[in-house]
């Protein structure tokens, strides 16, 4: 078979068209990674998976801040400010408490100071009403004796508190079910009786006196009445 001069021309082309492309593309060995499949392996080393349906993907839990144990010290004298812890005093409030789960000696010292007041203007003015109110009979009587016995003279007295300046508890215990509470107060104020004319028999009108006094205060727990009242006085 013989070859004319075309045929021998596009042949020649023909390899050289062959040897270039191989030059480009370069040889196949079977080994290839296909386009798609090198494309999701490179993805996959780099970005999590999609998340399945419905679900989000977690962030990272946060490591927990370490916090310094806290100290629990022993607890608070429930006392403070007003008695010494294991005193006679303590275990007397305790016994109160016990019996009234709602007293509050600082409450009770607020009402006694006010008490206190009202009591010492209403002896010096002779009010009978309000004294008996705030005191017990025996402590009413052995009052309104005092007072009637003043009237008798026709003396009266002229007083004026200057300040209070402590009341501070000093007992305190159960006697059956009835609570009584000693107070001391200290105070400063201004009295003087007067005779019938009106002259000064005892006191001065612009001295001041200081007063200190213990009064005992009681309340019967097992009744509803919230009332102190007081049952005995002394000076201090």
């Amino acid at each position: 078979m013989g070859f004319d001069l075309y045929t021998l021309i596009f042949l020649a082309l023909a390899v050289f068209i062959f040897f270039r492309l191989r030059s480009v593309l370069g040889q196949r060995t079977g080994n290839e990674r296909p386009p798609m499949d090198r494309f999701r392996r490179e993805t996959s080393e780099e970005t999590p998976p999609p998340p399945e349906s419905g679900k989000v993907i977690p962030l990272p839990a946060r490591a927990p801040e370490e916090r310094p144990p806290v100290e629990s010290g022993p607890a608070e004298f429930r006392w403070k400010g007003v008695a010494e812890e294991g005193s006679e005093l303590a275990a007397g409030l305790d016994a109160i408490l016990a019996a009234d789960p709602g007293f509050d000696p600082k409450v009770f010292t607020t009402g006694a100071k006010a008490a206190y007041e009202m009591i010492v203007n209403a002896f010096n003015a002779g009010d009978r009403k309000t004294l008996k109110n705030l005191l017990s009979r025996e402590v009413y009587d052995s009052f309104v004796q005092a007072v009637g016995e003043r009237e008798g003279r026709g003396e009266a007295v002229q007083s004026s508190f200057v300040s209070l300046d402590r009341a501070d508890i000093t007992a305190a215990s159960m006697k059956g079910r009835v609570a009584h509470v000693t107070v001391r107060f200290a105070s400063q104020m201004i009295s003087a009786t007067k005779d019938r004319g009106g002259a000064v028999v005892d006191g001065s009108l612009d001295k001041i006196t200081e007063v200190t006094d213990l009064w005992t205060f009681a309340r019967d727990t097992g009744v509803n009445d919230p009332n102190w009242r007081l049952v005995a006085t002394e000076d201090a």
